[in-house]
């Protein structure tokens, strides 16, 4: 009886030295490294839940990749809602600071991106809460790269880094008179 406690014993402290070590990696981890998230809605449309509302992709998304707050045109990413700091939105990168862009509902019709700014749209358009509805998005409020689909298995891909060919850069002010 006595060796079975201290077997008992023996385990409780090793698996509670594990646990302090173990959890504060993976909080670590999720936290700066990687974690996965659901994406529901139609905004990003086809390109995630091309399904409608019967399936949601569930997807990987990379914090390390915009640590530095380099994302290129085309990235699919997540960001805090600018309208709703408790929501996290995703969206894809059209232009970047210093770009001019032709927008789709905007107030204005052209908007040159300003310094510390992108300018981010849902892939579904009309259909989509995106810088059309809230202007150029702070480099601050990004939040991570989604980098590839992980849910269902069938859909299991890389994501691409790709502009639709409809949102094209302008590519001059001259443009836009």
């Amino acid at each position: 009886m006595a060796q079975s406690q201290g077997w008992v014993r023996r385990y409780f402290k090793a698996f509670c030295k594990g646990f302090f070590v173990a959890v504060p990696v993976a909080v670590t981890f999720l936290d700066r490294v990687a974690c996965v998230a659901r994406v529901e809605g139609a905004s990003m449309q086809p390109s995630l839940n091309p399904g409608g509302s019967q399936s949601s992709d569930v997807v990987l998304l990379n914090h390390w990749k915009v640590r530095n707050f380099e994302v290129q045109r085309g990235d699919i990413v997540s960001l805090v809602s600018p309208k709703n700091p408790e929501q996290k939105i995703i969206k894809r990168v059209i232009a970047l600071e210093g770009d001019i862009v032709k927008t789709m509902g905007h107030k204005n019709r052209y908007v040159k991106v300003p310094r510390g700014h992108i300018w981010v749209e849902g892939d579904h358009h009309g259909h989509s809460f995106d810088s059309n509805s809230f202007g150029p998005v702070s480099l601050g409020l990004l939040h991570a790269h989604a980098t590839h689909i992980l849910w269902p298995p069938k859909r299991w891909q890389k994501l691409e880094s790709v502009l639709p060919p409809e949102r094209l850069l302008v590519q001059s002010e001259e443009d836009c008179l």
